[in-house]
């Protein structure tokens, strides 16, 4: 008897699937870049549009340097430590996104405070622009830098959590 052989339908869907699939990593260097590119270029950008010499110079510095300087400080923490903690992964996404978001903000504000209170003691006769600026920088940019980074960390750590799961 001849046999037809007919082909498999189902080996292009799970080929698909299988490309689709990957990983998600969390890279650190790459949150740091995007951390301190991102909002400096967006400043930068507002301060070209509205010529605002201040804006445009804090986009480079305190407004770049105190994201990417969270995001690092967010991104160690949560790397080494992060998927020990119970909490960081059993509770929801947006619970996990906003506890670290009011950190990071808290700790903006704070880095605010003791830049200001340092400058003000070392030259306590000079008065920098910059300073004034930094009460809403810090505090922003860390809001920022710590929501995007635990947003990415944590979705890979979900992807990758549920992807050995599934083996």
């Amino acid at each position: 008897m001849n046999k037809m052989k007919y082909p498999n339908q189902t080996d292009d869907v799970y080929g698909i699937k299988a490309a689709g699939s990957k990983k998600k990593t969390f890279v650190l260097w790459r949150e740091v870049a995007m951390a301190y590119a991102a909002p400096a270029i967006m400043a930068g950008i507002g301060g070209l549009v509205t010529a605002d010499r201040g804006l445009q110079i804090g986009a480079l510095t305190t407004i770049g340097g105190a994201s990417a300087l969270m995001a690092l400080m967010i991104g160690l923490l949560l790397r080494s430590r992060g998927g020990r903690i119970r909490w960081i992964i059993g509770a929801p996404h947006l619970i996990v996104v906003g506890v670290f978001a009011l950190a990071g903000s808290s700790l903006g504000l704070y880095a605010a405070w003791l830049t200001s209170g340092l400058i003000e003691f070392m030259i306590p006769s000079n008065h920098w622009a910059w300073v004034d600026r930094v009460w809403i920088d810090f505090p922003l940019s860390g809001f920022i830098a710590s929501t995007i980074v635990t947003w990415r960390w944590r979705l890979a750590v979900t992807t990758n959590f549920s992807s050995k799961r599934g083996r």
